[in-house]
C-alpha cells in the first residue's frame, strides 16, 4: 500500500514518523477523511474547507493550498486499485521538544493514506442496527476534526461490546451526536437533527442528507433533541461517510418504533443511493461519455 508523507509517497511500511513528533506526543493534530466514489473525491472542497478550518482554530500552519491538497489526494487515488475509497490524512504540529505549549517554527507532519470505502451491509440496511446511550463525556470543541480521539474510542468500545453500531450520545439530557456519527430522529413523519455547535462535528454526510431531504419535500427541523425525545422516537438514524445512512432499530435494548427501519428511512436512504448514482459518481459517467 502506498502512502503520502510529508512530500513523498512511499511503501507504508517504509513510513517513519519520529517518536517526539506531537501527534504522538499528545494527540496535537487534526484530520479528514474523503469518501471516493468511481475514483472521484465526493464533496472534496467540503472536506478541505473543514479542514482549514479545523487547522486554524488549533493554529497548525496549513501546509499546502487547496490545489496542492487536491493534487495530492488525486495522486493518492490514482495509486490504489479500488475505485471507491476512503482518503485519510492527518496534519500534525510537527517534531519538537516535549512541551505543552506549541514550538515555533516547527514544520507540520502530513501523513495520507487510502483504503477502501465499505459501506453497511444489506443486512444491516433491511434490518437495521443497535445502538446503546452513553454520557457525552468528551472536551468542548468536538466541531474540531482532532486527532485527540481517546474520547470518542472509550464511548464507540462501548456499543462495540454491546454488539452494536454505534454509541447515541446524550450531554446535560440532549442528543448531541454519536462516537463516530451524526445522529437524528423521525417523530410523525418529521427528521429532526441537532443544532451544529462545538459538541457537534459539522459532517459533510449531515448536509448531503439534509439537502437530498429538503430537495425531497420531506420535512427536516434542527432543533435540540431532548433524552425523552430520542427515545420515544419513531425512528433514529446515524450518518457518516462510510456509513451513509443507517437505521437504529433496538437502542439500549429496547426497541425504536416497531423494531423495524422505518418508511422515513427508507425514502431517505434511496434518495441517497440515487444521489450518489446521479452525482457522486458523475465523473465516471462523464468520462464513460
Amino acid at each position: 500500500m502506498s502512502v503520502f508523507l510529508n512530500g513523498e509517497f512511499m511503501p507504508m511500511e517504509e513510513a517513519k514518523v519520529p517518536v517526539l513528533d506531537r501527534g504522538f506526543i499528545f494527540g496535537d493534530g487534526i484530520y479528514e477523511l474523503v469518501p471516493v466514489y468511481s475514483r472521484a473525491p465526493f464533496r472534496l472542497e467540503g472536506h478541505l474547507a473543514r479542514m482549514e478550518r479545523s487547522l486554524s482554530e488549533v493554529r497548525i500552519a496549513n501546509p499546502y493550498s487547496r490545489a496542492e491538497w487536491t493534487a495530492i489526494i488525486e495522486q493518492m487515488i490514482e495509486k490504489h486499485p479500488f475505485d471507491d475509497q476512503a482518503v485519510y490524512w492527518q496534519v500534525t504540529r510537527g517534531v519538537a521538544k516535549r512541551d505543552h505549549s506549541f514550538p515555533k517554527g516547527t514544520a507540520p507532519t502530513v501523513f495520507m493514506m487510502s483504503n477502501p470505502l465499505v459501506n453497511p451491509s444489506k443486512e444491516v440496511i433491511e434490518n437495521g442496527a443497535k445502538a446503546v446511550t452513553a454520557e457525552d463525556f468528551r472536551w468542548h470543541r468536538c466541531d474540531l476534526k482532532t486527532i485527540s480521539l481517546i474520547g470518542n474510542c472509550m464511548l464507540r468500545q462501548l456499543s462495540f461490546e454491546e454488539g452494536a453500531i454505534e454509541t447515541l450520545l446524550l450531554r446535560e439530557g440532549k442528543l448531541t451526536e454519536a462516537s463516530a456519527s451524526n445522529a437524528y430522529i423521525v417523530k410523525d413523519g418529521v427528521i429532526a437533527t441537532p443544532p451544529k455547535d462545538n459538541h457537534i462535528l459539522p459532517g459533510i454526510t449531515l448536509d448531503v442528507v439534509f439537502d437530498i431531504v429538503a430537495r425531497a419535500k420531506l420535512p427536516i427541523e434542527v432543533h435540540e433533541i431532548t433524552e425523552a425525545e430520542l427515545r420515544g422516537a419513531d425512528e433514529v438514524w446515524v450518518t457518516s461517510s462510510s456509513k451513509e445512512i443507517v437505521a437504529v432499530v433496538d437502542l439500549d435494548g429496547r426497541p425504536v418504533g416497531s423494531g423495524k427501519p422505518g418508511p422515513v428511512f427508507r425514502k431517505a436512504w434511496q434518495l441517497y443511493q440515487d444521489f450518489k448514482d446521479e452525482v457522486m459518481r458523475s465523473r465516471k459517467q462523464a468520462q464513460a461519455a
